[in-house]
């Protein structure tokens, strides 16, 4: 699907008028001498550049104005550094600027993983050199032979490499021993284990069959001070004192009591 650029904004933009090549001498002589309106004339008058190499992408997910804006901005760039000694026509200088900075947009917007712009781009010249070695060799090249072509250090390639990835859906097919399932289905749940909930489970009993153990009062006091009801929080002093019907005083010590029978309890069965 071609990206469809907003009609009000492509009739803006047609109100500017193309340039000739003396037109972009004479403005990027001014430009480098500091003259800002200089620079904003060239970016205008080039604006239908941009969305024409916008409209070549095709891509369902892709905002079309944020794609041109990101164009615009290449834009800018390259009228900067623009020179008329360059000999050469403004637009042809643009182009490869524009892409560049459209192609940054499109890796951000559909890549799973965002990475920061060099290390996508480094990433992109070694699997570039991977895939070049290999239609000339007919082997995978190893780390040392894709540093020596890029001219790159063995540890940045083995670097950068760390940084790609590959993206699989959890439920595509595949085939563990012989028997079909999807992936979701054969990755470990590290979350959970059988034998620390059993361990919890019976920690749990422990401890109830404890408080159970307790007073009367102390028993109500860790009840609800620890939540053991499971409400939304555990009860304040003042809240318990009207349960129990004493002085939020005398449940605070009530507390501390049933605290340090429950740690001698569980003294003893350490024993």
């Amino acid at each position: 699907m071609k990206v469809e650029i907003d009609a009000s904004y492509l009739r803006q933009i047609q109100k500017y008028p193309l340039l000739s090549a003396e037109e972009e001498c004479e403005l990027s002589k001014r430009i480098q001498e500091g003259d800002k309106r200089a620079l904003t004339a060239l970016v205008n008058s080039n604006l239908r550049l941009v969305v024409s190499i916008a409209c070549r992408f095709k891509c369902s997910n892709l905002n079309a104005m944020d794609l041109v804006q990101e164009g615009n901005m290449g834009l800018m760039v390259a009228a900067e550094k623009f020179s008329w000694s360059f000999k050469t026509r403004f637009s042809t200088y643009a182009y490869p600027w524009i892409v560049q900075y459209m192609l940054r947009y499109v890796n951000n917007r559909t890549s799973f993983i965002q990475l920061p712009h060099r290390k996508e781009e480094l990433i992109r010249k070694i699997q570039n050199a991977q895939s070049y070695l290999f239609q000339q060799y007919g082997k995978e090249a190893g780390v040392q032979e894709i540093a020596l072509y890029l001219g790159m250090s063995e540890d940045k390639v083995k670097s950068v490499m760390t940084f790609a990835y590959t993206v699989a859906s959890l439920d595509s097919e595949t085939d563990s021993e012989g028997t079909p399932c999807s992936v979701g289905d054969i990755i470990a749940d590290s979350h959970y284990s059988p034998e620390e909930l059993l361990l919890r489970e019976e920690e749990r009993e422990e401890l109830h069959s404890m408080i159970e153990m307790l007073p009367g009062n102390e028993k109500l006091v860790i009840w609800y001070r620890y939540n053991f009801e499971n409400d939304l929080r555990a009860k304040t002093l003042r809240e318990v004192s009207r349960i129990i019907g004493v002085s939020p005083e005398a449940v605070r010590q009530t507390e501390l009591r049933a605290v340090k029978h429950l740690k001698a309890a569980v003294a003893r069965k350490a024993m």
